[in-house]
């Protein structure tokens, strides 16, 4: 499925549908999750553009949005961009701030957990094309993710098992996980930002030692850090 962007005489309703996916996803996460949505929630509400893909925002002015501290608002951008719900398209200098693009394929694939909390009715303007038809599937990735080389690894031969179950899964949340070592049955997976390891903790801890667990059942755990 290719989103199409929120302009256009439907511009509106695509707007309140990223707005709504956003928001039963967070409701239906802990309370770090939310506060991170609602900040991403604040910025495009208020200083978005969606026709050009721009936020045009300096530091100050997000940490007073946030009511928070520059070095606080530094690091939640940072971990924004590893998410890949935000994007450096222009980096500010001399006295200009910098210019951010969202990825909103990406926002909806990372709230695809929530939709039916929605409703029918959503997934079927979402992906009218994968609700149309008996039997179809609602899971249709939205990029191509490239399957993991198989070295042999326990771990490079579990990220091609998942992989091949769902290649949107494995792009959003498995494909960033590194091999951090393995102490006993404990295989320990390195995750780019902590809110990574907190979400995968949380919400695909069993689907991960599952894979693992088939290609080595002596695997008892899996630990993620981040």
């Amino acid at each position: 499925m290719q989103l199409p962007r929120p302009v256009g005489r439907e511009a509106a309703s695509r707007k309140y549908d990223i707005l709504s996916a956003l928001m039963a996803f967070a409701l239906s996460r802990d309370k770090h999750v939310q506060r991170q949505v609602l900040r991403v929630m604040a910025l495009i509400t208020t200083r978005y553009n969606w026709q050009r893909d721009e936020l045009t925002m300096g530091q100050g002015e997000i940490a007073r949005l946030w009511s928070m501290d520059d070095r606080t608002v530094k690091r939640e951008m940072a971990r924004l961009r590893a998410q890949g719900w935000l994007v450096l398209k222009r980096q500010g200098a001399r006295g200009r701030v910098s210019v951010y693009g969202m990825d909103l394929e990406r926002m909806l694939e990372d709230t695809r957990p929530a939709w039916p909390l929605i409703g029918d009715d959503f997934i079927a303007r979402i992906e009218p094309d994968t609700t149309a038809g008996q039997g179809a599937s609602n899971v249709v990735p939205l990029r191509s993710v490239a399957a993991p080389i198989d070295d042999g690894s326990i771990w490079a031969s579990a990220g091609a098992a998942l992989h091949t179950e769902d290649a949107a899964t494995y792009g959003a949340w498995f494909q960033g996980l590194t091999d951090a070592g393995r102490e006993a049955n404990c295989l320990t997976l390195a995750a780019p930002t902590r809110f990574h390891a907190n979400y995968v903790s949380a919400n695909l801890k069993e689907r991960l030692l599952a894979a693992l667990r088939r290609v080595d059942p002596s695997v008892r755990e899996v630990r993620i850090i981040g």
